[in-house]
């Protein structure tokens, strides 16, 4: 793809005189391709969710700022749904981190030392994650049953806000199944 004409063209000025470039070398990945790990749910249902949610968010605010150039009014509505969009966003961008291992760490600490040694600190750290969002699940689903007892409505639309909440707690379900299932694989590999 580099190589066709507008590309080439753009990269060319950019290099540097002292170093020859051969159009023909492939071009590397600054990040090396990496295989998803083994799960029985894919993680392509995680990955089409982020997809369709984002592409969502994009349409919403392009709608947004036509209608606000064309009729200097706008969509306050969106704005609900947009956060709950953001949300949904965040837990399913989540659990595909975990299960990838791309979540926020110290590598200094976490992956270097004896394979025994970073498997104790995967345990430790899934452990204290797992017991997070078991809580953050728990909680969550409570103010969710307090939203739909106290029959809540949102500002903007009016719809329960249950119906927003409810993702919260489902999400953090997945996620805990994902970290239950990655401390089973980490519990059964025996490394020395």
């Amino acid at each position: 793809m580099l190589r066709s004409w507008p590309y080439s063209k753009l990269l060319l000025p950019m290099s540097r005189p002292d170093v020859s470039v051969d159009s023909t070398d492939p071009v590397q990945p600054i990040l090396p391709i990496e295989s998803d790990p083994d799960v029985k749910v894919p993680l392509a249902i995680e990955d089409w969710l982020a997809v369709s949610i984002l592409a969502v968010l994009a349409l919403i605010t392009f709608t947004n700022v036509l209608v606000r150039y064309f009729s200097d009014q706008s969509f306050a509505w969106t704005e609900e749904i947009s956060v709950f969009l953001l949300i949904v966003l965040t837990m399913a961008g989540g659990s595909s981190a975990f299960v990838r291992n791309h979540h926020i760490r110290i590598e200094a600490v976490a992956d270097k030392g004896s394979p025994s040694r970073q498997r104790r600190l995967a345990i430790l750290s899934h452990t204290v994650v797992l017991l997070f969002f078991i809580l953050l699940t728990v909680l969550s689903a409570r103010l969710v049953m307090d939203e739909y007892r106290y029959e809540e409505t949102s500002p903007a639309i009016g719809v329960p806000t249950w119906w927003y909440s409810i993702w919260l707690p489902t999400m953090g379900t997945a996620i805990v199944l994902r970290i239950v299932g990655i401390l089973r694989r980490l519990l059964r590999s025996n490394v020395q």
